[in-house]
């Protein structure tokens, strides 16, 4: 354990705004878009009071704000931004250049639907829809999972040279106001030593960036981008282990709960995973045998663990707060993929619950494990309200 971290309570934009400003970066591109707003705010209020030593730039959109990033993180810095749904969308062609550049930035992204209809609620379509763009992804369930992941974050980007999508839902966690343990800046200073990649745009010495490359150098730039992703899982396992022995909290890739002897194992992802959580205990007190299982870590999906996690459980359910339209349930599907050839892979269920925000409590939860517990699973996700 490092210096002390003090308990503040703090909503899950503030949360990532005090994350940010404790990692030091030196260059913050940020369009305000509701409901991410709060964490501009709170990042200007500190560049105000002379306590974040970055260059904040505020574009005319949140394309203009991706294409600030890119270059300066090109440039051998850290860099940070955030944004929500149509901001995300409207980044969508320079996400993909952003991770074809190696460039390690971490954007949180807080998950609300996406027009149209126009709506404001959580829904993790947003980032979801941006799965196949190279950014690792991260998905959390409270503002001090957060905080812990954005600084997380950091650590996988720049070991990877790839960058990072931090996801909270919308209000559930984005605006929620819990106690937080914010660490010491002497705690992060520790965990994330100063960036400094060995190529950068840099007129003392220079180097080539962005010229139109043949077939055959496309193709094996591309398996350089698979080869890094494929060992992020562990980067990630080990970022988690070295910030568990810095500040006494660990989230892991991916979180089992209650699921020794389980029949049926819940798998969801963000807030919703605190109501399934309640959920699972009130089924094993009716003597239900059912787990959790919270997967943080989305893309790369770590089907080896989730295989592990998963061995020799009869049944899976998985909750989905999205929509793919001709697809279902995003989570379902990948996870559908994960365990398809498994010996004794579990027979799985995916129910669409959530979609645009809708509320769904703990009893809820509990009639839905039932429900798939006395049903076959369908190819499709179910919509189940």
């Amino acid at each position: 354990m490092s210096s002390p971290a003090q308990t503040m309570l703090l909503t899950g934009n503030h949360a990532v705004a005090w994350a940010a400003r404790l990692a030091r970066p030196k260059v913050v591109p940020v369009y305000p878009i509701t409901p991410q707003t709060p964490v501009l705010e709170k990042l200007t209020e500190f560049q105000a009071a002379g306590e974040f030593d970055a260059e904040v730039l505020t574009p005319e959109s949140e394309h203009s704000v991706m294409s600030a990033c890119i270059p300066a993180s090109l440039t051998g810095v850290r860099v940070f931004t955030a944004t929500a749904s149509q901001g995300l969308l409207l980044m969508h062609e320079l996400l993909h250049y952003a991770s074809g550049a190696r460039a390690p930035i971490v954007m949180a992204n807080i998950n609300r639907t996406v027009a149209s209809p126009w709506a404001f609620w959580p829904d993790q379509t947003d980032s979801l829809a941006q799965r196949d763009t190279g950014w690792i992804q991260y998905y959390v369930e409270s503002p001090q999972e957060a905080l812990d992941t954005v600084l997380q974050a950091f650590r996988v980007a720049e070991a990877s040279l790839l960058p990072v999508l931090v996801n909270l839902d919308a209000f559930y966690v984005s605006h929620s106001l819990e106690p937080v343990a914010v660490p010491a800046q002497a705690t992060v200073d520790a965990y994330l030593p100063d960036y400094a990649p060995p190529h950068r745009l840099d007129p003392a010495q220079p180097e080539s960036w962005g010229n139109v490359i043949t077939q055959d150098m496309f193709f094996r730039h591309r398996q350089a981008i698979e080869e890094a992703m494929q060992g992020v899982p562990e980067l990630a396992a080990q970022a988690d282990r070295a910030w568990a022995e810095a500040s006494g909290r660990s989230h892991g890739v991916l979180e089992r709960y209650r699921c020794d002897d389980a029949r049926l194992v819940l798998v969801t992802m963000g807030s919703m995973a605190g109501s399934a959580r309640d959920a699972v205990d009130a089924l094993r007190e009716a003597g239900l045998a059912v787990g959790l299982l919270k997967l943080r870590l989305f893309r790369p999906l770590p089907v080896q663990a989730l295989r592990a996690a998963l061995a020799g459980v009869p049944e899976v359910l998985v909750l989905d707060r999205n929509h793919s339209p001709g697809a279902g349930g995003v989570l379902h599907q990948e996870l559908r993929a994960a365990l398809y050839g498994m010996d004794g892979a579990p027979r799985v269920h995916g129910y669409l619950a959530g979609v645009g925000g809708v509320n769904v409590a703990p009893e809820q939860i509990v009639g839905f494990a039932r429900q798939a517990l006395a049903e076959a699973p369908q190819p499709q996700s179910c919509w189940v309200r």
